[in-house]
């Protein structure tokens, strides 16, 4: 699946949401603290969203980022194979989100994450309010601020989240760091 099939689907599914629960563009962006143009371009499919924004907007809705994702992107079965995994990338750092785990009645979801070297993805704690989360570092280095608590992830180090807070996933080192991160819904 190309980026833009992918961010025309996250738009339509963003759209949809909004729908369900009678909100106007407006209802949205105050919900969500962001502007209403921006959630127009992002609802047409003629900007892609980043990492932020979709914490944010997921946030609004009540849902996690990975549950408004898994809508947007995946089809159910037991098996996804590699290449039909659905992979997003964010338009401002270069982070890749690839969907791991088939959609599914499950309330889990797995899902692999490459944070380019000097890059670092702030998430608003709305992103975490309905769900808890492990972080497995495969390779690199993760710096992860949790709130006030900054954490040093090595690769094979598994960190499980505390409360929600507004949080900084960040890559100082001079390699791609790859996450693993299990999501068990609430929603």
């Amino acid at each position: 699946m190309q980026q833009n099939d992918i961010d025309i689907r996250i738009g339509a599914r963003i759209r949809a949401e909004r729908k369900s629960r009678n909100w106007s563009l407006t209802d949205l962006a105050e919900r969500a603290g962001v502007s209403r143009a921006m959630i127009h371009k992002v609802e047409r499919g003629t900007s892609s969203p980043t990492a932020n924004l979709l914490g944010k907007l997921s946030g609004a809705f009540g849902l996690s980022m990975s549950t408004l994702l898994a809508r947007a992107e995946a089809a159910g079965g037991h098996l996804l194979r590699r290449l039909d995994q659905p992979v997003w990338i964010d338009p401002e750092t270069g982070y890749i989100r690839r969907q791991v785990s088939p959609r599914s009645d499950l309330p889990l979801d797995l899902v692999q994450i490459v944070l380019p070297a000097g890059k670092h993805v702030p998430m608003p704690a709305s992103a975490y309010a309905f769900q808890r989360q492990l972080i497995w570092v495969l390779e690199g280095e993760l710096e992860f601020d949790e709130g006030p608590v900054r954490h040093r992830l090595n690769a094979g180090d598994c960190l499980q989240l505390g409360p929600p807070a507004d949080c900084i996933f960040r890559n100082t080192g001079e390699f791609p760091c790859i996450y693993a991160v299990t999501v068990l819904r609430n929603d």
